[in-house]
């Protein structure tokens, strides 16, 4: 082996089944200030999309002051460390004009579409599928999307009303599309995954011999990385080994009925956050590897549930009553705050992924929508977004913009600029805009 490139993936047998598994971004395939690619050109940068239900409640969630320095309220503590990769967009509106205000539904298709729908499947093309267009369309996979939660019909990824783009429900299932076979014939009568063959022996052991070859011919640093990069892969591997692995027997345990489907995942808060973490980072490596560059991950909040407490929360949203003293709803704030801290998981995830002199947030631009502003009555205005990475230094962090009640349009138009389309403006009707957000734009 004496030539790689940025496209290069290590490539093995496993039990008579095709593995790949890619390489992360190595300092041999950068610049000597690894801050872009050996031959000159800028490194790729990625487009994501990440969503958290059932809104805010204002007088704990907006910062009191806008720029830099800004302090973190109560339900954005969970952000402060990585408050610096971050930007905290409050106060937007989603103008519905004439159509109907359709509930859960109006605010993040604005925001995601710049359309204002007028049925609850009115959904034109979304600014993940627009942007995959533009630089998407080399990678493995155009889009990457998964979700948290537990719903295959529940998706805010459409090409047009009638073709919605679903995302990975399982974090298996994520692990095994992204480092299983290359392909599996979508014509043949039957399918039958069998991931605990892969998962059990590790996809890494199909790949040894390739990985021993690189080894060989890069540097120190590049070696450790690798060693970094492919520790992770396998630590996400042995997550799964418990789960696929027969257990020990017990006297007093007896197998129930088999079921007829797959036993459904818990929306126990802990449980969702679990699944969360781990295809958090899934999608870090699946960027790192270049694999995709427009990747949607989905932490829900719709049906989420806490211990000890009777309602899940969007009930909790209509039904809780505002604490007097504290003047918002206990228990929703709660399930807000777990939103958040989600959120800055996944921004840590990524801040912590190396890549060069940096990380895999300097060259990426995450935005996270929800669908309504204050929870409490479902409003469309004072919506909040949250972006995190800097684009390939095309955008600032740590920054809160108060949007003045303009159109929440503005960011994912300042987005899809950022992400080198050359649109004059987006949207339709009050939301179509063409002012970006130059406060946080370098």
């Amino acid at each position: 082996m004496t030539h790689m490139n940025r496209r290069r993936v290590l490539r093995g047998i496993l039990n008579g089944g095709a593995v790949t598994v890619g390489l992360p971004l190595l300092d041999c395939f950068l610049n000597t200030n690894g801050t872009a690619m050996a031959d000159g050109k800028p490194l790729p940068i990625a487009f994501g999309t990440w969503h958290w239900g059932l809104g805010i409640a204002r007088n704990v969630f907006e910062p009191k002051t806008t720029g830099l320095n800004y302090e973190l309220t109560q339900q954005l503590l969970p952000l402060k460390d990585v408050k610096q990769h971050i930007n905290v967009l409050t106060n937007f509106t989603a103008f519905r004009d004439s159509a109907p205000a359709i509930c859960h539904h109006t605010g993040w298709v604005i925001a995601r579409s710049g359309n204002a729908p007028r049925t609850n499947g009115d959904v034109v093309e979304t600014i993940d599928v627009t942007t995959a267009a533009r630089i998407g369309r080399t990678t493995r996979f155009k889009i990457l999307a998964a979700s948290a939660v537990n719903n295959v019909r529940e998706t805010f990824s459409y090409d047009n009303p009638t073709t919605p783009n679903t995302a990975e429900t399982s974090a298996l299932g994520l692990y095994t599309r992204i480092f299983g076979p290359d392909f599996q014939d979508p014509n043949a009568p039957t399918f039958t995954p069998n991931p605990a063959v892969m998962v059990r022996k590790s996809a890494l052991s199909g790949v040894m011999n390739d990985i021993k070859d690189v080894e060989k011919v890069v540097g120190a640093e590049d070696r450790a990385r690798m060693d970094q990069y492919f520790t992770a892969v396998r630590q996400v591997e042995r997550q799964f080994e418990q789960r696929l692995t027969k257990p020990e027997p017990i006297a007093a345990c007896h197998s129930p009925k088999a079921l007829g489907e797959d036993i459904k995942i818990g929306t126990e808060v802990e449980l969702v956050s679990s699944r969360h973490k781990t295809m958090a980072s899934l999608m870090a490596m699946a960027v790192a590897c270049d694999q995709t560059r427009v990747f949607n991950l989905y932490y829900g909040g719709f049906d989420h549930t806490k211990l000890g407490y009777e309602k899940p929360h969007h009930a909790c949203t209509h039904e809780e009553p505002i604490d007097e003293k504290l003047g918002y709803q206990i228990n929703h704030a709660w399930f807000t705050m777990r939103s958040i801290q989600a959120w800055a998981e996944y921004v840590k995830v990524l801040a912590d992924f190396k890549e060069g002199g940096g990380s895999l947030l300097d060259r990426v631009l995450v935005m996270g929508t929800t669908d309504v502003g204050e929870a409490r009555i479902h409003s469309i205005d004072h919506l909040p977004i949250l972006m995190a990475g800097r684009a390939g230094g095309k955008v600032k962090t740590g920054y809160h913009v108060d949007g003045g009640g303009t159109s929440i349009a503005r960011i994912g138009y300042t987005a899809m600029r950022v992400m080198g389309l050359d649109i004059p403006n987006w949207g339709t009707n009050s939301n179509n805009t063409s002012k970006e957000l130059g406060e946080i734009l370098v």
